[in-house]
């Protein structure tokens, strides 16, 4: 085979050298991730971190940060602002320098910061280069320093002119550059709400104020928490019945390391949620201030249950799964140092910290439990309950296999496979009833698609245990279709089976109801696959608008109407309102909703762990009353009343 040449020289001239902030314009994805909305979000965390990490030096305590009328963010403290004299090394000022120099910042050296999320040093100078321009405003010494950025290029001087009114801080007001976000430049407003909440939950008594000037009337909410992470749970916990009024508290600090931990268990949940957080960032991925948590509250329970005689000699110790259920937690570190797995920052790998998570937390609650046995006995009740049930589940779970290998084939039989075995490049569409399900496998691609009908509703398994999860058979089929394996440790994301998992269900009332319960199980059986991004939702037209011999498919009631208003006013057409996706030819199925050419898909996301947590428990949980009131709430703004019924 012939190899066509490219280049007849290769020398120095072909080697690209990227000055300044050039490399992240030119790939923008290895900074911050990516340039969709989560990238575009993500310059305000990282001005806004810039803030914290005043905070929680001790020189700021009100951060205001603003959506301005044309689309820009500002963000301003009232910390030391940054340093405007001549840096020795680049013989510019030091705003200047941190704002055109990656890995510029007061982060590296152990005097600026003693802990600090921004921990690369890439954060404002990434903002700068990433924006179509950047303002920047610095009080210091009884004056105001300004200047200005084009794409990461200052061009304006450094210029001061005397300000007694103010005494310090610092105002970054920044516009994305729509060339590099080519998607979207618009802030959202509930995402970047979310995650300013979340800070002030997370640095007690520092004030964040958060404003949208780009309505007609100003939108601001304050948010300003002196209880800190205790009143995280709270918020996290106030739609469950609690097993125990107090939240347990624990803060500490150790070699450096400072550590903050408060939990609760809930008699109304089968699960855990655990967030934990290392310098302010979310770790979803885990790491050792987690493990140190989970590994003290396991040994302390039973030791606490041996103790009380909740459990006898001969018996078996509670798993660690046992004792977290039901359980709410938050659990913040501090780390001088901190070691996180890429610069995506979800993992802490500090060894150090495991062990003083562990010591400090388990002298605290082995005092509460002393102190409070009542507590001791519910919590303890309550995770023998859960043993009991996962040794019935564990009974299940064989049963299921021994079935398995008696009919020599683990997958389920109404399952239709693809023929590639590659799960990078598989999809599953999980979709309810034979007849959606025929028309999607004459439809679909079979060398990268597979079908798995669902018969009816699957169970709701916020309000049930794993002991009837593995003798439900739709939710069977589910696990082993996907390669799920067994809910908890033995869950191997190497295993499974598709990258897209697709919910596909009819657009109405039963089709939410189905897409709601099966989001539940996925959330709640191995939120994993949810965090990673393997879980998407089809989005099949609602009307098919047939003119002559032109036809439109339209998503939405606005679209259908818009398409019609485009016509004559004596136009002669025709409406389909697909009810069910049985009632869509396979071809059209294809067209509309499984062609990866076409078709419109969302991934399912969650920005707010927090408020996803308590989604599903209103939604999904025994108790009426909240229920009814999310419906009374949203119901005018989700137009439920246009819902089929």
């Amino acid at each position: 085979m012939a190899i066509e040449k490219q280049t007849s020289n290769y020398g120095a001239e072909q080697i690209q050298v990227l000055e300044g902030l050039e490399p992240v314009r030119k790939r923008p994805g290895m900074y911050i991730g990516t340039t969709g909305p989560r990238g575009l979000h993500h310059l305000v965390y990282e001005v806004v971190d810039n803030s914290i990490d005043e905070a929680l030096a001790g020189h700021c305590s009100h951060i205001e940060v603003d959506i301005n009328e044309d689309g820009s963010v500002s963000v301003i403290d009232d910390g030391r602002g940054i340093p405007t004299d001549v840096h020795p090394s680049t013989n510019r000022s030091a705003l200047e320098t941190v704002m055109t120099v990656l890995h510029a910042g007061g982060k590296f050296g152990g005097g600026g910061y003693k802990v600090s999320g921004g921990l690369h040093g890439v954060g404002i100078s990434v903002v700068n280069a990433l924006s179509e321009w950047v303002e920047v405003k610095v009080w210091r010494n009884g004056s105001l320093h300004q200047q200005r950025y084009e794409r990461g290029i200052p061009i304006t001087e450094l210029v001061a002119q005397p300000d007694a009114e103010h005494s310090t801080g610092t105002s970054i007001s920044f516009m994305p550059d729509a060339l590099i976000f080519s998607e979207t430049t618009e802030f959202n407003y509930a995402t970047l709400s979310n995650r300013l909440r979340e800070l002030a939950y997370l640095n007690a008594g520092v004030k964040i104020t958060f404003g949208d000037r780009r309505l007609e009337s100003l939108k601001e909410e304050t948010y300003c928490y002196e209880g800190g992470i205790k009143e995280y749970v709270t918020y996290m916990t106030r739609e469950k019945d609690v097993l125990h009024q107090d939240i347990i508290y624990v803060e500490g600090e150790k070699n450096g390391v400072q550590v903050e931990v408060a939990f609760q268990w809930c008699i109304d949940a089968y699960s855990d949620t655990i967030l934990g957080f290392a310098n302010n960032i979310r770790t979803v991925d885990g790491g050792t201030h987690l493990e140190g948590l989970k590994t003290v509250l396991t040994r302390t329970l039973n030791n606490v249950a041996r103790k009380r005689n909740k459990i006898k000699e001969n018996e078996p110790n509670l798993a660690g799964e046992n004792v977290r259920e039901g359980l709410t937690a938050v659990i913040s570190v501090k780390v001088p140092d901190p070691e996180f797995e890429g610069q995506t920052k979800t993992k802490l790998g500090n060894s150090e910290v495991r062990g003083i998570v562990d010591s400090l937390v388990g002298e605290v609650l082995n005092e509460y439990l002393e102190f409070n046995p009542h507590v001791a006995d519910s919590i303890i009740e309550k995770a023998v309950q859960a043993f009991k049930a996962a040794e019935a589940a564990r009974r299940a779970r064989e049963l299921v296999r021994r079935k398995s290998v008696l009919e020599s084939s683990p997958l389920p039989g109404k399952l239709a496979d693809c023929s590639t075995r590659d799960p990078s490049e598989s999809e599953i569409f999980l979709v309810e009833g034979d007849s959606a399900g025929g028309s999607a496998k004459q439809g679909r691609d079979r060398r990268f698609q597979a079908i798995l009908p669902l018969k009816g509703k699957i169970l709701n398994i916020e309000k049930t245990d794993d002991a009837k999860i593995y003798k439900n058979n739709e939710i069977q089929s589910l696990i082993t279709a996907l390669g799920l394996g067994i809910k908890g440790d033995e869950f191997d994301p190497s295993q499974l089976r598709y990258h897209h998992i697709v919910i596909m269900t009819d657009a109405d009332v039963d089709g939410a109801h189905i897409r709601t319960l099966l989001l539940t199980f996925l959330y709640r059986y191995q939120r994993e696959l949810v965090e990673q991004g393997y879980i998407y939702i089809a989005c099949p037209p609602l009307y098919k608008l047939e003119r002559g011999k032109n036809h439109y498919y339209c998503y939405s009631e606005r679209e259908l109407q818009e398409k019609i208003a485009e016509f004559p006013s004596n136009a002669n057409y025709s409406i389909q309102r697909f009810k069910g996706l049985g009632e869509m030819m396979p071809q059209q199925l294809w067209d509309t909703t499984m062609n990866p050419e076409t078709r419109m898909m969302k991934r399912v996301e969650i920005e707010d762990a927090a408020e996803a947590d308590r989604i599903f428990t209103v939604l999904m949980g025994d108790r009426v009353a909240p229920r009814r009131e999310f419906i009374e709430t949203h119901g005018p703004r989700l137009n439920l009343t246009e819902l089929d019924v």
